[in-house]
C-alpha cells in the first residue's frame, strides 16, 4: 500500500482541488481517463443502442468463461488480418480490460519465484500484478530515448525467467518499440530458450496499439516470436475505460496452446472475473477496427510539446498513446511534481514508473487545460533555474 499508484493519488488530489477551486482552475494531467474529454466513435453509440434494444431471454445469462464464441471469432478474424497469422477462437479469451487480461495471463504462467523482466519506464501496476502470483519483477532500463535495450534484457534472463512484459505504445513515454527492436528481442529470447531449455513468453500489453502518430506502425509480436501473448482492451482506442472490456490472444504458433487456454479460462474463473461483461462483448463483436479519431490526440500532443519546448523542457516527442514524459528540471521528480501541484497542475513523478528524474503528463484533456496550464508550467520551470 505504501508503494501504491502515484497516478490514483494525484487523481484523488485533483478531485479535492477541483471541489475547492473549481474545475477550470485545476489542470489535471494525472490519469489517462480519455472519455472525460474524448467522445466514443459514432459506431459505438449506434451499436450500444442496438444491443440494448435486444431484450430476448438469455442475453444476460452466463456464457462460456472464455467469452461468447461469436465475439471471440470476430476478434480472431480481425487479428488474423492485422498480424498476418491464422487465428482461431481457441486463441482468444475475453477479459475485464487489459489489467484483468494481464492478471489472468500471469496467474496462468507463473509459479512462485518465477521472474518477469520489465523494461523501464513501465506502467506502475505491473510490479503488483506480478507480486499477486508470487512472481519476481526484474526491472531493466531502456535506452536514453526509451527504446528497448535488448542487450540489457538478454543479460537479465536467467533459468528462472518466465516472461518479458512490454508495453508499446508505451505508458508513460509514448514510445513505440520499432520492428528491428522486436526482432532483436525475439532472437535474443530464442537463444535463451535454447540455452536454458525453457519457453520464455513475450507478453505484449497493447491497449494503445491504434493510437499512433506520424505514420508510425506498431510491429507484430506474433510475427516475430512464437511464444508471444497479447493482452489488450478497448478502453483507449474506443474511449471506454470504465466498461472494462478486453481480451487475451495467444500466438497460434505458441507451444502447448491447449494447456495455456485451459489455464486462462480457469484463471478467469478463480480470480473472480468469471467472464468478461456480456453486454460489452455483444457490442464489441460488431465493431472490430473501430477507433477514435487519433488526430485529436496528435493535435493535443503537438500543442503540449510546442508549449513546453518554448519554455525549455526537454523530452522525446511521443509516437503514440497520450502521454508525455519530460525530464524534470531538477533531479528530484517528486519535489518537482509537488511544485507543479502548487500551481494547480497535476502530473505524476517518473520514479513511480521506474525512471526517476522525469514526470508524466496525460494529455487526454480539454485543449483549454493544455493552453491555460502553460503559465504554471513556466513559473515552476523558472523557479528551478
Amino acid at each position: 500500500m505504501s508503494q501504491s499508484s502515484w497516478i490514483r493519488k494525484m487523481f484523488e488530489d485533483g478531485l479535492r482541488l477541483k471541489r475547492e477551486l473549481g474545475d477550470e482552475n485545476v489542470f489535471d494531467f494525472s490519469l489517462g481517463n480519455p472519455n472525460i474529454h474524448i467522445d466514443t466513435p459514432d459506431r459505438f453509440k449506434e451499436l450500444l443502442a442496438e444491443v440494448a434494444d435486444d431484450v430476448a431471454l438469455g442475453v444476460h445469462a452466463y456464457m462460456p468463461n472464455a467469452g461468447f464464441p461469436g465475439t471471440r471469432k470476430a476478434i480472431a478474424d480481425y487479428l488474423s488480418e492485422e498480424h498476418s497469422v491464422k487465428m482461431h477462437i481457441d486463441h482468444v479469451v475475453m477479459a475485464c480490460g487489459a489489467g484483468g487480461a494481464l492478471n489472468v495471463v500471469l496467474k496462468t504462467l507463473l509459479d512462485p519465484g518465477d521472474e518477469v523482466i520489465i523494461p523501464a519506464p513501465y506502467f506502475v501496476e505491473y510490479r503488483f500484478y506480478i507480486d499477486n502470483f508470487d512472481g519476481i519483477p526484474r526491472i531493466v532500463p531502456t535506452h536514453e530515448d526509451f527504446s528497448l535495450d535488448v542487450e540489457a534484457i538478454a543479460a537479465a534472463v536467467t533459468e528462472k525467467t518466465k516472461a518479458v512484459l512490454i508495453n508499446s505504445p508505451n505508458n508513460p513515454t509514448g514510445k513505440v518499440y520499432d520492428e528491428d527492436s522486436i526482432r532483436e528481442l525475439a532472437a535474443a529470447l530464442q537463444e535463451k530458450d535454447r540455452r536454458f531449455g525453457t519457453d520464455i513468453y513475450l507478453i505484449s500489453d497493447e491497449p494503445y496499439r491504434d493510437i499512433i502518430f506520424d505514420g508510425i506502425k506498431v510491429p507484430s509480436v506474433f510475427k516475430a516470436y512464437a511464444h508471444s501473448i497479447i493482452a489488450t482492451s478497448y478502453s483507449k482506442n474506443v474511449s471506454i475505460p470504465g466498461e472494462r472490456i478486453g481480451y487475451v490472444a495467444l500466438n497460434p504458433r505458441i507451444g502447448g496452446a491447449k494447456t495455456l487456454m485451459d489455464g486462462l479460462v480457469l484463471s478467469t474463473r478463480i480470480l473472480g472475473f468469471v467472464n468478461a461483461p456480456a453486454f460489452m462483448q455483444r457490442v464489441i463483436e460488431k465493431m472490430q477496427g473501430v477507433v477514435v479519431d487519433t488526430t485529436i490526440y496528435q493535435t493535443k500532443r503537438d500543442m503540449l510539446c510546442e508549449g513546453l519546448a518554448a519554455i525549455g523542457y526537454r523530452f522525446d516527442k511521443p509516437q503514440g498513446a497520450f502521454y508525455l514524459f519530460p525530464r524534470s528540471p531538477i533531479d528530484d521528480d517528486v519535489a518537482f511534481v509537488q511544485l507543479l501541484q502548487q500551481k494547480n497542475i497535476l502530473t505524476v513523478p517518473g520514479s513511480g514508473f521506474g525512471r526517476g528524474g522525469y514526470f508524466r503528463i496525460a494529455y487526454c484533456v480539454d485543449d483549454r487545460t493544455i493552453a491555460n496550464s502553460m503559465k504554471g508550467f513556466e513559473e515552476a520551470f523558472n523557479e528551478c533555474q
